[in-house]
Order: structure tokens, then C-alpha cells, then sequence
């Protein structure tokens, strides 16, 4: 069988909160290990951000270990890492096949084959079963001609994409095995959740679905994993938690569902088997507000919930209904963070700015709004975000806000606007607000929420100014913080 080496970029994630020191365990690729495993296929996960493995380190690894096959995993924070990681495998081992997998490449699949020559196949969607089949052709031939057909795959072709069939998402999840978190060195993540009278717990992520019936513009989820929720049984859910605390003495668990409430009943029957079990953990999980109960919240509670996560997005009516595609009422807004509050679970709330078409005054709704809640609740406030595969993508390209040309795999982009520092190279969506009204928006809520103060990123920002441009947007964002800090002073 061939060797199979999968890696994680040195650079993790990149998402701030993984900033101070921690990472969580990648499960998709912990997935894809566990079932090539089962079927006796050698394989190595290889995270290089918790092993502390730089790029000499990789290169001296590959030339050593000689893998047959090279993954990647890869989102759009860290896809030029990601890239950069193919690159240096190909030059390490040419007879290598290299294979990239993950969301971005779900998402944008043509475009790295396109602009990435040492980069092989792309794995589109769910990796388990397309990753096997591609393990089991490379064995019986080891060229790019056998893994022709394999759906889910797209292919380099006299150095252009050419996708395969798509494939047909896992019905029945429970038939996958538990991730293999044995592949990787999980003390190292260091990854704990702060529960509130506790402290920090030694914590790990469970997915119990995939997919997203809901479609919010910005949102690339119900593009990659499907508009059809697909489900975990409780029973599968519920065991696989007590073997992480058997194994690992993991003591919060951050189901990393898209909607952990999709199901209101499998929901409340998951709650009901770790009460009945006396699981005695701490969860998290992320939920769509206006289908949650008062009853689930409480039985939630009682099952371990701490912390819950929600988005509202915007605090206009017609943003958040006609641009985001989310079909929420306040009153359920304000009803769940009201809940929260009486029952001691820490409220996370989601708010974006710069919408499309989102103007100044719509902006101040949303502001007002998380002022309004600000000892309440904790939020987590971002400047819009244009990913690949998603309805903002294609509108962005259409208006022509992303150039004509405009490739994911190319740093710099003029006109493109990027805030590394704070979530990758990912274009910003500015529309009708200023660079000083979002920054205005964004500093009044780092005040309120009394989040680290500005100067102390200072050094790190002026890090990553590229261009003039760049130094520009940093010293309007002083100006406006100085600003701020002068008004509050009066």
C-alpha cells in the first residue's frame, strides 16, 4: 500500500483565537486517518504547527520518509502556507502524488490547479471515501490517468483542472469510525475552554453533523458539506464523548456543528443520554437563534452547556433578512440572550459589518445594539469576509469588487484589501462605509467589550503593512482610536 503522509501548515490556522499558544486537533484529517487506517493503509498525520516543524524541517522529513502520497489540508486563512508546503514537497520528492483537500480547495478547486503546478489533485468536499479510493488506485497504478472516475476528485490534465463527478455525500455518518486522535500528539494542542468557575478545562472538538439547511450569503458551509443536514445518532455521539474522557480525561467538549440545533429532538436527545450517563462534561456549540426553546436551553444546561454561540449578524431588519438571507426576528434575539443571562450560560453573539448595500445609519443599529448588550454578552465582531464558493464571491465578482482575473492563489491584488494580522490574507467587503466608519464600528466595540487595547497590536500591525495602502488604512485606524479615546475621556 502506499505511504501516506497528511499535513497541517506551520502556521495552523491562523484565526486569532488561536493566537495565544493553542490549536485545536484538525478532524478532518483525523477522519480520513481513521478510515485509512481500518483499512490497513500506512499513514502519518503530520501537524506542523504543534510539532514546531518549520520549512527545512518539512523538506529534510519528506526527502527522508520518501511518502508516496502528500495531503494538505487547507482553508483560505492559510492557503498560501498551504501552497507553499506543496511547492517544497513536490521539490523534495517529485515522484510524490500531492493532494490538497479542505475547504478552500472545495471551494476553489480549478483555480489552485490552475495556478499551482506541483500541486497534483484537489479532494472536493468529504475526504474519507475519496481519499481511500485514490489510496487503492495509486497501489494498483501510480499515475495520474488511474484516478480518472474517482468522484470528488479534480485533476491536473496537460496542466489544466479537469473535475471528476462529484461525489455523493456519506448518508449514514455513524459508519465512519471515531477520529483518530491517536495520529497526533494531542497534549501538545493545549487546548482548554475557560469555564466560568472552573478555569481552563482540557477540552477537544466532536462534529455530530454536517451540513447546513439555512443560506447566508457569506457562508460557504451549504455549499461544501450540503443543504441536507446528515446526523450522528445520539448513542454514537454519546460513546464517542466517553471514550475521549476515558483516553484523554477530556473534560469539554466544543461541538463544532455548523447548527448544532438543526434538530431540535436529536438535540434534546443527546442532552438526555449524557444527564442519564452523568458524563459530567462541559460543552459548547453553535446554534441557530430562532429555533432554540427555552425548554432545550434549560435541558442543555443541565447536560454540561457553558457557552453558546449564535449569530445575529446585523441589527437591520432588511440587511440581515434581504442581503444576508438570514430570517430572524429580533424578538427571538432577545429572548435567547435573555435566557442565557438567567441561567449562567456565557452568550457569544455573531455580528458582521459592511454588508452589501449596508449603509452607515444600518451600521449604527448593530453597534447600538452590541453597546446595549455589552456587560451581557460576549461578541464576536468582524469586518465581512469574501470566501470562495459563496453567493458574496460570485456577487463580488460580478460587481467587480474582486478584479477581473482575480485568482486566490496571488498575495496582492490591487484594490483587494486584506487584514492579515487579524484572520489571513482574506479580501474585506467594503461597500458603501469608509475605512474610518468600520473602523470606528470595530474600535467601539473592542471598547465596550473591553478587548486588548489597540497599541499593543501596534508593533504586529505595522509588521504587516505591504504598501502604501496598507500604512494608510493602519493610520486612519490610529487616528480614529485617538479620537474614541479623547471622546470617552469627556
Amino acid at each position: 500500500m502506499p505511504k501516506v503522509q497528511l499535513y497541517v501548515s506551520p502556521g495552523g490556522y491562523f484565526a486569532e483565537r488561536w493566537s495565544g499558544g493553542s490549536s485545536m486537533p484538525p478532524l478532518g484529517l483525523l477522519y480520513i486517518g481513521a478510515v485509512l487506517e481500518r483499512e490497513k493503509v500506512p499513514v502519518e498525520i503530520v501537524p506542523c504547527n504543534v510539532l514546531g516543524l518549520g520549512w527545512k524541517d518539512i523538506v529534510r522529513k519528506i526527502r527522508s520518509d520518501r511518502p508516496d502520497i502528500v495531503g494538505v489540508t487547507i482553508t483560505t486563512e492559510n492557503r498560501f502556507q498551504a501552497f507553499k508546503l506543496i511547492r517544497l514537497a513536490k521539490r523534495a520528492h517529485p515522484g510524490c502524488l500531492t493532494v490538497l483537500g479542505g475547504p478552500h480547495a472545495s471551494m476553489a478547486a480549478e483555480d489552485c490547479i490552475r495556478h499551482i503546478p506541483e500541486l497534483d489533485v484537489v479532494v472536493r468536499g468529504e475526504g474519507e471515501m475519496t481519499m481511500l479510493e485514490l489510496v487503492r488506485a495509486w497501489d494498483a497504478a501510480p499515475r495520474l490517468e488511474s484516478l480518472d472516475g474517482i468522484p470528488g476528485l479534480v485533476l491536473r490534465r496537460g496542466g489544466q483542472p479537469a473535475a471528476n463527478p462529484p461525489r455523493m455525500p456519506i448518508a449514514d455518518l455513524d459508519s465512519l469510525p471515531y477520529p483518530a486522535y491517536h495520529l497526533v500528539p494531542l497534549e501538545k494542542y493545549n487546548f482548554a475552554f475557560d469555564v466560568p468557575g472552573r478555569g481552563p478545562l482540557p477540552a477537544v472538538n466532536v462534529m455530530t453533523s454536517r451540513g447546513c439547511p439555512f443560506a447566508c450569503n457569506f457562508c460557504a458551509t451549504p455549499v461544501n458539506w450540503g443543504r441536507h443536514v446528515r446526523m450522528r445518532s445520539p448513542e454514537n455521539v454519546v460513546r464517542e464523548i466517553e471514550l475521549l474522557k476515558e483516553r484523554y480525561g477530556i473534560k469539554v467538549v466544543f461541538f463544532f456543528d455548523d447548527t448544532f440545533n438543526a434538530s431540535p429532538k436529536r438535540a434534546d436527545a443527546i442532552c438526555d443520554l449524557m444527564i442519564e450517563r452523568r458524563l459530567d462534561v462541559f460543552f459548547k456549540c453553535d446554534v441557530r437563534l430562532d429555533i432554540m426553546s427555552r425548554a432545550l436551553l434549560e435541558k442543555m444546561k443541565r447536560a454540561g452547556l457553558f457557552h453558546l454561540s449564535y449569530g445575529l449578524e446585523a441589527g437591520s431588519d432588511r440587511v440581515r433578512e434581504e442581503i444576508v438571507g438570514k430570517q430572524i426576528e429580533m424578538a427571538d434575539f432577545h429572548n435567547l440572550t435573555s435566557w442565557c443571562v438567567e441561567l449562567g450560560i456565557v452568550a457569544n453573539v455573531f455580528f458582521i459589518f459592511s454588508h452589501p448595500t449596508e449603509t452607515w445609519e444600518e451600521a449604527q443599529v448593530t453597534i447600538r445594539i452590541i453597546e446595549q448588550y455589552q456587560d451581557r454578552i460576549e461578541g464576536s465582531v468582524a469586518i465581512l469576509h469574501i470566501y470562495p464558493g459563496t453567493p458574496l464571491e460570485k456577487y463580488a465578482r460580478e460587481t467587480g469588487f474582486l478584479p477581473e482575473g482575480f485568482t486566490w492563489t496571488r498575495r496582492r491584488r490591487r484594490g483587494v484589501i486584506t487584514l492579515p494580522l487579524a484572520q489571513g490574507d482574506v479580501p474585506l467587503y467594503l461597500d458603501k462605509l469608509t475605512w474610518a466608519q468600520v473602523c470606528e464600528l470595530i474600535l467601539r466595540w473592542s471598547f465596550s467589550a473591553k478587548r486588548t487595547s489597540l497599541l499593543k497590536k501596534a508593533p504586529r500591525a505595522l509588521g504587516q503593512v505591504r504598501s502604501w495602502a496598507d500604512l494608510r488604512r493602519l493610520f486612519i485606524m490610529g487616528f480614529v482610536y485617538l479620537r474614541l479615546r479623547r471622546r470617552s475621556k469627556k
